[in-house]
């Protein structure tokens, strides 16, 4: 009886991690200055992501070489996020908001993830006696308002821009994520550098791969399946960005689809 109560917790909990919920407007951050031409300084965490951010030759990821942060860079990067924390990004042009969205978004995570180093898994962390992530504790203040990861994707970003691309963009220090990439964000080049995101995830065997003759995609296509409008947008979307033998096999595919996600630490090991 035991084996099986604890099986159905463990069904339970698989759930509620991979729930994803629907795009939920925060109107207080829906504002925006398009003649605003300040530019957000995000050299600080630059700084940190040439340190920390390294390219796995093994895996060909970009990963997070957590281990060896000092503390005075861990103080720093504290002190980037108190900085965008002084600012009110409603002020901002659209393209600097999303930038400073996104990088505040990866930026909490590997701080959230230093702050509990050692850690296996961020489904580990979170309030709570049933944790499952850290997602919708409030982890900033920003403008007066006390702001969660949760809020940041799935109140801010994902309905006020309504672009697809940004899941490519944001980490969330697992290695089934997007790769936390070696540049920071920046307004100027904001689509650029989406469409970057994009077209190396998908053209990554954790974005995009077939296995043993199945189409094999990233749970992120099927969670956020109705950001691409549908299957058939996902299928769209993954040719589009695709290239070499994984474009003509895509090309010529018309089987069933499977899903996976490791929510395996990020971490580079040397």
């Amino acid at each position: 009886m035991a084996r099986y109560l604890v099986s159905a917790l463990l069904f339970v909990f698989s759930l509620a991690v991979h729930a994803v919920p629907s795009p939920d407007r925060w109107s207080y951050w829906d504002k925006v200055d398009k003649n605003n031409k300040a530019v957000v300084d995000h050299s600080t965490w630059q700084k940190f992501l040439d340190r920390y951010v390294k390219l796995s030759e093994s895996t060909g990821m970009y990963m997070v070489e957590y281990g060896r942060v000092k503390k005075v860079d861990k103080e720093e990067l504290n002190a980037y996020l108190e900085s965008l924390s002084k600012q009110d990004p409603r002020k901002l042009n659209r393209r600097e908001q999303l930038s400073y969205w996104i990088n505040l978004y990866n930026a909490l995570t590997v701080d959230l993830i230093l702050d509990y180093y050692p850690v296996k898994s961020i489904t580990k962390l979170g309030k709570g006696w049933f944790r499952m992530g850290p997602w919708k504790d409030e982890l900033i203040e920003i403008a007066g308002q006390n702001i969660s990861l949760h809020d940041i994707e799935h109140r801010i970003i994902r309905p006020i821009w309504n672009n697809p691309r940004i899941h490519y963009a944001l980490n969330c220090a697992s290695i089934g994520c997007p790769d936390l990439l070696p540049d920071a964000y920046q307004g100027r080049k904001i689509d650029n550098q989406l469409e970057a995101a994009a077209r190396r995830f998908i053209n990554q065997k954790k974005g995009v791969a077939f296995v043993s003759g199945r189409l094999v995609l990233s749970s992120i296509f099927d969670w956020y399946e109705d950001d691409f409008i549908d299957e058939d947008g996902v299928l769209k979307e993954v040719k589009s960005f695709a290239v070499g033998d994984l474009k003509r096999q895509l090309e010529n595919y018309n089987g069933r689809i499977s899903y996976r996600y490791n929510w395996k630490l990020n971490e580079y090991r040397p």
